[in-house]
């Protein structure tokens, strides 16, 4: 637990969102919505609250939660753990330490998959590395018809991707595997995978990363180990002309692209998120 400032007094709602806004400005890049977003986790407000009543008056027992919350994002942790929820594809998704943040770049994955996927369609998806579930709920959220598997080698994403179908109520099946290891004789029509892809001598480990689970972050030496694995075999759990949606980091677009050619995959496209990035490759299964 980071160290906390036991002499702080914050006696508003007002008072205290100006506080943690302050503490924040060297280390978030949102000091004042974070702020609001950990006063309102620990007030039980609503958000809209804080600005419609700054005077309204704060407990003890909340003006020591809310610093140790702003303690702890101000060391590093990221938000999501202290707010127990990230936002994704206009879902409110569980998130909860070792389990990966979903990430806005993500939502291209959808994107992609939705491009493919007419809005009637039966077809059926796998998301590989699912995590919270994210990917995976947010197509079944976007394209009710079609059939969606998620996978994860970790129990504990799992749990956290079933409780948030549950609360969504959104039917997506679930099964701990690595990668296609339990999947048998199944085949899909669509594969996307957010899998690890940062080397494994990356410095953000070190830094921004170093809250989040590395399984779901490490690809080995040259962040392209679970890659390679989702390329050489992801031909024979997709369907003649099925498609691969993978994501990658913003500088493997080139290696990924050539891994992907060697491995039979045609129809290579890659496609750029809102930083201009190269960010995802899809391919299609001859």
């Amino acid at each position: 637990m980071a160290a906390v400032d036991r002499k702080i007094e914050l006696p508003s709602l007002g008072a205290a969102a100006a506080w943690g806004a302050q503490r924040l400005a060297a280390s978030s890049a949102s000091p004042r919505l974070d702020a609001e977003l950990l006063l309102a986790r620990a007030a039980s407000e609503a958000r809209r609250a804080i600005r419609a009543f700054p005077e309204r008056s704060l407990s003890a027992a909340v003006q020591s939660l809310f610093t140790e919350l702003i303690a702890q994002r101000a060391s590093g942790v990221p938000l999501a753990y202290l707010t127990g929820t990230r936002e994704f594809y206009s879902l409110e998704l569980g998130v909860r330490p070792g389990v990966l943040v979903p990430r806005p770049e993500t939502e291209l994955v959808v994107d992609a998959a939705l491009e493919i996927l007419g809005r009637d369609t039966r077809a059926d998806v796998l998301d590989l590395g699912t995590g919270s579930g994210a990917i995976a709920l947010a197509i079944k959220h976007e394209r009710p018809r079609v059939r969606v598997m998620g996978t994860d080698v970790s129990a504990d994403a799992l749990a956290v991707a079933r409780a948030n179908g549950r609360k969504l109520c959104l039917a997506v099946s679930w099964r701990e595997s690595d990668w296609f290891g339990t999947l048998g004789s199944r085949t899909f029509d669509v594969i996307a995978a957010n899998p690890p892809y940062v080397a494994s001598e990356d410095p953000h480990f070190g830094g921004p990363l170093r809250h989040e689970p590395a399984a779901a972050l490490d690809g080995g030496p040259d962040g392209l180990d679970a890659i390679r694995t989702i390329l050489r075999d992801g031909h024979a759990y997709l369907r003649p002309g099925g498609s691969l949606i993978l994501e990658h980091g913003y500088d493997q677009s080139t290696a990924v692209r050539e891994l992907a050619a060697a491995h039979g995959w045609s129809a290579l496209r890659t496609l750029r998120d809102l930083a201009g990035h190269d960010r995802v490759l899809v391919a299609r299964n001859a």
